[in-house]
């Protein structure tokens, strides 16, 4: 399932209320604190306590796949 690009404008981080990137369909990213919310059934799980955080390695590579896509 696609999230709308209108629902994407509108999404924003729970820590720091900022934009996030959306990473093919699966998680939503905000590259400022290095955290990825999941997507779940179509979902984003907005949850500061179900977000991961992310390395430095991973960083470079979920942002190398929003580049790609544009």
């Amino acid at each position: 399932m696609e999230i709308d690009a209108t629902l994407l404008d509108i999404l924003a981080c729970p820590e720091d209320k900022g934009p996030l990137l959306l990473i093919e369909d699966v998680l939503l990213y905000n590259p400022r604190l290095r955290r990825a919310y999941p997507i779940e059934n179509g979902i984003p799980v907005l949850l500061i306590d179900e977000a991961r955080d992310v390395g430095a390695e991973e960083h470079e590579s979920l942002l190398g796949r929003v580049q790609g896509e544009s």
